[in-house]
């Protein structure tokens, strides 16, 4: 076998063009320190483009340490007040990216567009003399006496220093694809379990096909037999595989967890939940003056949406087909009961290909929270999603990105004795 060709020597090579990558490399770019960006797709930021539909949900304005996974509180409040919510918005309008503030504190760009986020980042990466090797895959990371050898199939780079920000393994379409953890491994670093957070659940409820296609306004609950282990509210699709929608993606990562643990976990749907259990027995009581004489499910019809119907009887327990003096007393508490806990079983969550971010990742206890320099191997520096960390639904996690990022780049910057007027 052939040698491989030089692809020429670096200060620093980060390895991955998304979210984090980008930040840290801009950090180090403009405190005069040359950068080489190691890309895996043809181009970077991919996954950037996908962010809040096509919207790119920069940040949340209830940025809190409280709303991130995985990692010790104190490593997180470390490493996000480095580069706050504040300082993020600062850049990037520095950079001529204006934005706004949406429900629940989301932050998307004024002209929503997530194109223009990447392409802000991008024109001041080609501005600064950023260095970008697309469709190179990292296959193999070593120290060396000099810095480190990083091979790809077309050829090896010399550094001095590393910035690993190459994810995880959620959406391997748009990026990253777990590669990077047995390389990390491989080194000596300890791989916390990964597995799908913001994802869609599959479900066992025999109402599916029915159901396939609406969508709902309510509260659900995460339950483990009675034990409630997380409460989301928002719309929810039902398809056929199970439930989507915000406030599943808000619950999927604890129930992943579950499933991992081999738990059985119930997703339970309040479909009023402006409304106590009484006052909906009333409301359901009330049906009897509607239509006389037809039947129960023709008489609720202008309630619920007509495909609920017949699932929602059945589950309770009631003939939809009569047409006696009906709902009873009786009937009503039991749809009642139904109407405000319908019960979904979870039996699994859709693949990495659908899961918007990564839940665990490199151990965090082996990366110093200040510079985010490895404790395993000077020199190396990780961020981003290729660390224990992973945020809830809402910007969070594009937040964790950003400082990240900046955290890195600064660390890193201390390490070549770079003089900084970072503030």
């Amino acid at each position: 076998m052939s040698p491989l060709p030089s692809l020429g020597s670096c200060p620093v090579v980060v390895v991955g063009g998304g979210a984090s990558g980008l930040m840290a490399s801009l950090i180090l770019l403009s405190q005069g320190v040359p950068v080489t960006v190691l890309e895996r797709m043809d181009r970077v930021g991919k996954k950037l483009l996908a962010t809040g539909n096509g919207r790119c949900n920069l940040t949340n304005l209830s940025c809190d340490p409280r709303r991130f996974h995985g990692a010790p509180r104190g490593f997180l409040e470390q490493v996000l007040s480095s580069f706050p919510v504040e300082k993020t918005l600062l850049f990037f309008r520095n950079l001529g990216l204006e934005w706004h503030e949406e429900e629940e504190g989301k932050v998307f760009p004024l002209c929503g567009q997530a194109s223009a986020v990447l392409d802000t980042l991008r024109f001041e990466g080609e501005r600064l003399g950023m260095k970008v090797l697309a469709s190179h895959e990292l296959t193999t990371l070593r120290k060396e006496r000099s810095g480190f050898r990083l091979e790809t199939p077309s050829g090896f780079l010399q550094a001095q220093r590393v910035l690993m920000a190459c994810g995880g393994k959620a959406s391997p379409q748009l990026g990253s694809n777990g590669r990077c953890y047995e390389l990390l491994r491989i080194l000596g670093h300890t791989l916390i379990e990964p597995f799908p957070a913001l994802v869609q659940l599959r479900s066992s409820s025999p109402y599916l096909g029915a159901l396939q296609g609406q969508k709902w306004r309510g509260r659900l609950l995460l339950k483990e037999g009675r034990e409630i282990r997380g409460e989301a509210s928002g719309e929810v699709l039902f398809t056929s595989y199970g439930l989507s929608g915000p406030p599943v993606l808000a619950l999927s990562r604890e129930a992943s967890r579950l499933l991992l643990d081999k738990r059985l976990p119930t997703v339970s749907l309040d479909l009023f939940p402006e409304l106590s259990l009484q006052e909906t027995v009333h409301l359901l009581e009330r049906r009897r003056a509607v239509r006389p004489g037809t039947p129960l499910s023709e008489r609720m019809v202008g309630l619920l949406p007509k495909r609920f119907l017949l699932p929602l009887l059945r589950e309770a327990s009631i003939d939809p087909s009569q047409s006696s003096p009906s709902p009873t007393p009786q009937e009503a508490l039991r749809l009642a009961e139904t109407v405000k806990t319908w019960s979904f079983p979870v039996t699994g969550t859709l693949g990495w290909k659908e899961s918007q971010v990564t839940a665990g990742g490199i151990d965090t206890q082996e990366v110093n929270p200040e510079s985010l320099e490895s404790r395993i191997l000077p020199g190396l520096f990780l961020c981003g999603e290729v660390l224990d960390v992973d945020g809830d639904c809402g910007g969070f996690n594009l937040q964790w990105a950003w400082s990240s990022g900046y955290a890195a780049a600064r660390g890193l910057l201390s390490s070549l004795r770079e003089p900084s007027v970072l503030r």
